[in-house]
C-alpha cells in the first residue's frame, strides 16, 4: 500500500461523511492496473442510517455512486456479483438501518465469505451513548449491554468492528480495506455504525482522505515447494488437474492453458472453476464431482496425482470423500491460502494461481515433461463420447412441444457467444449446467455454488451487468428460486439495467424433489401443488403466474410454450436493450430425455430406522456408498 504524506491539517465532518469520502479515495492495483476499490454503495434507509450515511451520500453524491435496493439480502448479492465479475479488485458497499435491515444482511454475508468475494457491509446500530434504552428495533440482552443484532454478522464476516467513537473509524476503516483486498482473507467485511455516532462531527486529519492504493499481491512459490511439486508431477502416470475458483480470481486462465498445452494433463473443473479452460480445449474434460461429467469422474477415480489449483475441495468436488479412489493417490495443492493448500493431506504449493502455474510450467518445460500418449488418447476418446451425450440431451426433434430443462440450455448454447454471462445458484440447474454447458470464455459461467443460495441470480445479474455493461447477462431461475427474491427486478427496471431473466416453471423444488426420492423422503413437501384428499401436496399445480408477476414489476415478458417459441423468445431477449424476461414451462425429465444422471455420489444421510420401504431401500444404498469413503492421510 502506498502511504500518503503526513499533514497536520484537519477537516470537520460527521463520521458518515468522513467514511464516504475515505471510501471514495481507495484503490486497488494488480499487474500495474489501478481500479477504484469501492465502486458504489447500495442502500435502503431507515432511522438507523438515514441521517448518517443517507445524508453523507447526498452530501458527496458526486464522489460515491448510489444504487437503491429493495431487499437487503439482494443488495449484498448484487454487490457480490459485481465483485466476482471484477475479479475481486473492485467491490460495493451496502448500508442498512438497524434491526431487520441489518439481520437481512446475514445470508448475503455468508455467501460472500464462503465464496471469498469482497463486500463492505455498513449496517446501522443502536445508540452508542444510550440516551434511551431500548430504542426502536433494539435487541435487549440482559447479560451484555454491548450486544446488538449486528453481532449476528460476526461469524459470517472476515472482519467485524463496531465504531463507537468517531476517532475509532480511522483504524477500523483501514483494517476493513486491508481485508477486502487480501486475496487470502477477503470476504464480507462489517463496520457496524451506531446511529448517533454516524451523525457526530470530528476533526479528521486530511491525510485520512488522501488516495490510497492497496496492492493485491501475487505471492510466488517457495523454491523447495516448487521443486517438490515438479517431482510429484514428473512421477505421476495418471495426473489430473482440478481447477477451482482461484484460477478465475487470479486471472490465471492463460497460465493454465499454457500448462495444459505443454503437459497435456487433463483439466477438470469445480463449479467455481468451470471455464478455466474453454470447453473445446483438448485437455478440458468438464466438471468434476457429483455434478460432473463421466469423463472427469472416471479420471478422478484412477488418478495417482490430483493437482488442485485454487480449489477448496468441497464435498461436491470429492463426492463426499469417495471419488479419488486409486490406491496411493496423492494431492498437490496450488493455493494462495495455506489452509486450502494442506487439505486432503496434500503437498502444498502456496502461491498465487497464475504465479504458481507459470513457475510450474517453466520448470516442467526444462524436462520436456508430457503426459503419456496412451493416457491422452484415453481421456480424449472419453470426452468425445461425453459430448455425444450432451448433444442428445440438447437435441429437440419436435419443435412444437414443451422443452426439457436441458433443451432450454441447448437453445441458449445455439445462441450465445463468449460475450454472454450465465448466472445461476440453486436448484437442478447447477447440476445440468456443470455437466452440459459448453463454456466459451473465462467468465461466461457464473454459478454460485459455495452457498448455493436461492434468490442470488437476479440481483447478482444486476451486479454483473454494472461491472460489464456492454455484455449480455442472463439470470437462469426456477420457479422456486424466483419466488424467493424477485424484488430487484424493480431495481433493474428503475436503472435501465438490461438483464435477461429466464424463468423455468416446473412447479416446485425439482432438485430437492429428486434428492428426496433417492433418500426415502418420497418428494414430501417439494411440489407447488394443491393439497390432495390424502393431505399431501399432489393435487393440481398452483395457479401462480410468474410471468404476470415479473410484468407487474415492470419487466418486459416473453412467454414461450414450445421449443420453437423459446428459440425465438431467447433471441429476442438477447437483442433487447431493456430488462427482459423469458418464461417457459418445462417438460419433466421422466417423460422425455433429460440430463445424464449424477456421475458420483453425494453424502446426504438417510434415516437409520424406518418402516416405509422407500426409506429402507435408500438406507441400504447409503450404507453401500458410505463404506467407500476414504480419509486421505
Amino acid at each position: 500500500m502506498t502511504e500518503p504524506k503526513t499533514s497536520t491539517a484537519t477537516t470537520r465532518l460527521t463520521v458518515a461523511q468522513a467514511l464516504v469520502r475515505f471510501l471514495a479515495a481507495q484503490y486497488t492495483e494488480r499487474d500495474g492496473v489501478r481500479r477504484r476499490l469501492i465502486g458504489a454503495t447500495w442502500g435502503i434507509f431507515g432511522h438507523g442510517n438515514v441521517a448518517g450515511l443517507g445524508q453523507a451520500l447526498v452530501e458527496y453524491g458526486d464522489e460515491m455512486p448510489y444504487h437503491q435496493g429493495r431487499n437487503e439480502q439482494s443488495m449484498v448479492h448484487a454487490a457480490v456479483g459485481y465483485a466476482r465479475q471484477s475479479d475481486r479488485l473492485s467491490a460495493h458497499a451496502v448500508t442498512t438501518s438497524i434491526g431487520p435491515g441489518a439481520t437481512n444482511l446475514v445470508t448475503g454475508a455468508a455467501l460472500a465469505t464462503i465464496n471469498h468475494l469482497p463486500v463492505l457491509l455498513l449496517p446501522g446500530d443502536v445508540f452508542a451513548t444510550r440516551p434511551a434504552d431500548p430504542v426502536l428495533q433494539q435487541l435487549e440482552v440482559p447479560y451484555a449491554g454491548d450486544v446488538s443484532v449486528n453481532d449476528c454478522l460476526r461469524p459470517v464476516s472476515k472482519y467485524f468492528d463496531r465504531v463507537t467513537r468517531p476517532e475509532a473509524l480511522i483504524p477500523a476503516a483501514l483494517q476493513a480495506m486491508r481485508v477486502l483486498t487480501d486475496p487470502v482473507e477477503t470476504g464480507a467485511v462489517t463496520l457496524a455504525l451506531p446511529q448517533d455516532v454516524q451523525a457526530e462531527a470530528y476533526d479528521w486529519p486530511e491525510e485520512f482522505f488522501a488516495e490510497r492504493v492497496w496492492v493485491v499481491r501475487r505471492p510466488g512459490a517457495d523454491p523447495e515447494e516448487l521443486a517438490a511439486a515438479v517431482r510429484a508431477v514428473r512421477d505421476a502416470r495418471r495426473p489430473l488437474v482440478v481447477a477451482g475458483g482461484g484460477v478465475h480470481h487470479s486471472e490465471a486462465e492463460g497460465a493454465l492453458k499454457e500448462f495444459a498445452d505443454l503437459t497435456r494433463i487433463p483439466v477438470a473443473s469445480t463449479q467455481a472453476g468451470k471455464g478455466s479452460l474453454a470447453w473445446d480445449h483438448p485437455a478440458d474434460v468438464g466438471g468434476i464431482g457429483h455434478t460432473g461429467t463421466a469423463t472427469a469422474c472416471e479420471l478422478a477415480r484412477t488418478a495417482d496425482l490430483v493437482i488442485g489449483v485454487g480449489t477448496r475441495y468441497t464435498d461436491f468436488t470429492t463426492a463426499s470423500g469417495t471419488l479419488f479412489a486409486a490406491q496411493g493417490v496423492r494431492f498437490l495443492n496450488l493455493n494462495i491460502a495455506p489452509f486450502d493448500g494442506h487439505k486432503l493431506s496434500g503437498q502444498p504449493l502456496v502461491a498465487d494461481a497464475r504465479t504458481g502455474l507459470e513457475a510450474l510450467t517453466q520448470a516442467l518445460s526444462m524436462h520436456g515433461h508430457r503426459a503419456e500418449p496412451a493416457y491422452v488418447t484415453e481421456y480424449t476418446d472419453d470426452k468425445e463420447r461425453w459430448e455425444y451425450r450432451v448433444d442428445a440431451a440438447y437435441e429437440a426433434e419436435d419443435l412444437d412441444i414443451r422443452p426439457t430443462q436441458p433443451q432450454v440450455l441447448g437453445l441458449l448454447d445455439e445462441l450465445v457467444t463468449g460475450d454472454d454471462i450465465l448466472i445461476n445458484a440453486a436448484g437442478s440447474l447447477p447440476g445440468d449446467l456443470h455437466k452440459l454447458w459448453r463454456t466459451r470464455s473465462r467468465d461466461q459461467y457464473h454459478v454460485e455454488y459455495g452457498y448455493s443460495c436461492m434468490g442470488y441470480e437476479i440481483p447478482a445479474a444486476i451486479g454483473v451487468r454494472l461491472a460489464a455493461p456492454e455484455r449480455p447477462v442472463w439470470a437462469l431461475v426456477g420457479d422456486g428460486t424466483y419466488l424467493m427474491m424477485p424484488t430487484e427486478i424493480v431495481t433493474a427496471v428503475q436503472e435501465g439495467i438490461a438483464i435477461k431473466v429466464v424463468i423455468l416453471q416446473n412447479h416446485g423444488y425439482a432438485s430437492i424433489g429428486g434428492l428426496s426420492e433417492t433418500v426415502g423422503a418420497e418428494r414430501f413437501g417439494t411440489a407447488y401443488r394443491h393439497r390432495s384428499e390424502d393431505g399431501t401436496y399432489t393435487g393440481r399445480p398452483l395457479p401462480v403466474d410468474l410471468a404476470a408477476n415479473a410484468a407487474s414489476l415492470g419487466m418486459r415478458v416473453l412467454r414461450a410454450k414450445t421449443v420453437r417459441d423459446l428459440r425465438a423468445a431467447l433471441a429476442e431477449a438477447r437483442a433487447a436493450d431493456t430488462p427482459t424476461c423469458v418464461y417457459v414451462e418445462t417438460e419433466t425429465a421422466d417423460r422425455v430425455s433429460g440430463a445424464p444422471p449424477a456421475q458420483a455420489w453425494w453424502d446426504v444421510p438417510v434415516a437409520e430406522t424406518a418402516t416405509r420401504p422407500s426409506a429402507v431401500k435408500a438406507r441400504d444404498e447409503y450404507d453401500r456408498r458410505v463404506a467407500t469413503r476414504r480419509r486421505h492421510l
